[in-house]
């Protein structure tokens, strides 16, 4: 009998690994929606964020359209807020895969910017798009709750741990530096995106000094006599 051939366990282990990968048929709605995303953005540039770009969307990762449109039933705020989402969890993935955490403070904040700006390169038309529905009156709660869970999901990724009311300035104020950066980048046809970085850099120092304001307010107010307290001695007087 003749021996088996030296690569045979190898492509046994391929085959099995290739006749075991789920499909885009056999996932589950949730499973889906990062996959019909990436599908959905060549198309979008042509036909935004509608029901004709997602069902090119279906054909290409092999589903029925109307199994994708399951997925998105919310049509193009639903999508739009998935695309946000996926791109939230790709940055956190980069930071973590650049070494975020051995950066200063203000090198994390601006690298988990440049990410998303790095990652919406190819899709600008889509990102365009995707601002001019969020813009419109009824998206108006959905557009402020992306914003907040981006610029959560930045200072996250930069290894914030704040619970108090700073945790909340924080994300407003990086917040709005996102979004101006984001407007400033839509116009802006420097090479590589240079001007917008330099715009960027501009408004993350302006943050820098917000903040070192805010500890040296905080470091006064340990050493500041409390109001309550000088009350309380007037009221119960030492003896």
């Amino acid at each position: 009998m003749r021996a088996a051939r030296a690569d045979a366990p190898t492509r046994l282990v391929y085959h099995m690994t290739m006749t075991d990968a789920i499909t885009p048929a056999d996932m589950t709605l949730d499973e889906l929606r990062p996959i019909l995303i990436e599908a959905l953005l060549p198309n979008v540039a042509f036909d935004g964020w509608s029901a004709a770009a997602l069902d090119a969307a279906a054909a290409a990762v092999g589903i029925p359209a109307d199994r994708a449109r399951l997925v998105f039933p919310g049509g193009a705020a639903e999508m739009i807020d998935a695309w946000i989402l996926k791109a939230d969890r790709d940055m956190a993935a980069e930071m973590e895969r650049r070494g975020a955490g051995a950066m200063k403070i203000r090198d994390r904040i601006t690298t988990a910017i440049r990410i998303r700006i790095e990652q919406a390169r190819p899709h600008k038309e889509a990102v365009r798009r995707a601002l001019a529905v969020l813009a419109q009156p009824q998206n108006a709660a959905l557009s402020a709750r992306t914003l907040w869970r981006s610029a959560d999901a930045m200072w996250r990724a930069a290894g914030d741990t704040a619970t108090d009311f700073n945790h909340y300035t924080k994300r407003l104020s990086l917040g709005g530096v996102y979004a101006a950066t984001l407007l400033y980048w839509l116009q802006d046809e420097s090479e590589e995106d240079a001007d917008t970085f330099a715009f960027l850099g501009r408004r993350i120092d302006t943050i820098m000094q917000v903040e070192k304001a805010k500890a040296r307010f905080r470091e006064q107010a340990t050493h500041r006599p409390r109001l309550s307290r000088f009350l309380g001695r007037l009221r119960y007087p030492a003896a």
